[in-house]
This record gives structure tokens, C-alpha cells and sequence, in this order.
């Protein structure tokens, strides 16, 4: 089964204010060895480059080169694959946005979910329980 992990971790990872950092770094970590197909879409990865570089985010916001390196590293994660949009997206994220009131933070968070819902993608790391009124992926916390 595939998985995708979202920006929150990826923050939390290489920021090193975070309390979080050790839990996040150690699970990166841990997706070298796990065989499970980890799904990226590069929307994850432009918003960690946006925040890494942002100083009303980061206590110490990294130069556009160092957080492109930390995208480089995640990459070159054996089990990592690109996912997009693909045709019939639009059926896709109706069917995953119905009966919600997509706005705001959750528009993000619902364009991800139905580009994991056309992937096939049930689970997804992440710290932001918006993820959890999408009722086909189960959300893991890894910072728990």
C-alpha cells in the first residue's frame, strides 16, 4: 500500500527550533528502509521550499540552496515516486471534496487528498488533522 507524507513533517524536520525535530528526522530516517511506495507530489515539496525559506516560519529560515538540498536528500529515498494530477482529476477532487466546505487551509489539504485518492494512496503522515475528514486515508501522526 503507498503513502505520502505531508509538508508539516518536512518542516518540522529541518527546522532545528522545533521540538518536534528528533521525531521527524528519526521518521524520514526510517523511510530508507521501509518498503512501502512513498507518493510525493511536488506541491509538498514547493510549499516546504516556501516555508523553509520563510522567516515568519522558520526561527531560522534556510537559504533557498540549503532547503533545495533537503528536497534532494528526500528524493533520493529508494521507495519515493511522483504523483500529479492526471486526467479526470476534477471528478476526483469533487468526489473527495463532497460534502465538505473546502476553504481556506482546506483547500490545500483537499487538493493533496484527491491527488492521493487518484493514486490509489491511503495513507499520509502528517500532524494536521484536517487530513482526517477525508475518510479514505488514514492519518498517521509520526510525531505522536
Amino acid at each position: 500500500m503507498s503513502c505520502s507524507i505531508d509538508v508539516n513533517i518536512l518542516i518540522d524536520a529541518f527546522d532545528s527550533n522545533k521540538k518536534e525535530q528528533y521525531k521527524a528526522t528519526s521518521f524520514l530516517q526510517e523511510r530508507n528502509a521501509d518498503k512501502k511506495l512513498l507518493c510525493i507530489t511536488w506541491m509538498t515539496l514547493m510549499s516546504y521550499q516556501r516555508f523553509a525559506t520563510h522567516s515568519n516560519i522558520f526561527s531560522k529560515p534556510l537559504t533557498p540552496q540549503e532547503a533545495w538540498v533537503n528536497i534532494e536528500d528526500l528524493l533520493r529515498l529508494p521507495e519515493v515516486r511522483f504523483i500529479a494530477e492526471e486526467e479526470r482529476f476534477a471528478e476526483y477532487y469533487a468526489h473527495t471534496t463532497k460534502g465538505l466546505h473546502v476553504r481556506e487551509n482546506l483547500l490545500s489539504n483537499a487538493h493533496l487528498a484527491a491527488i492521493l485518492r487518484q493514486h490509489s494512496a491511503k495513507i499520509i503522515y502528517s500532524a494536521d488533522t484536517d487530513f482526517r475528514k477525508f475518510d479514505f486515508l488514514k492519518v498517521i501522526n509520526p510525531l505522536k
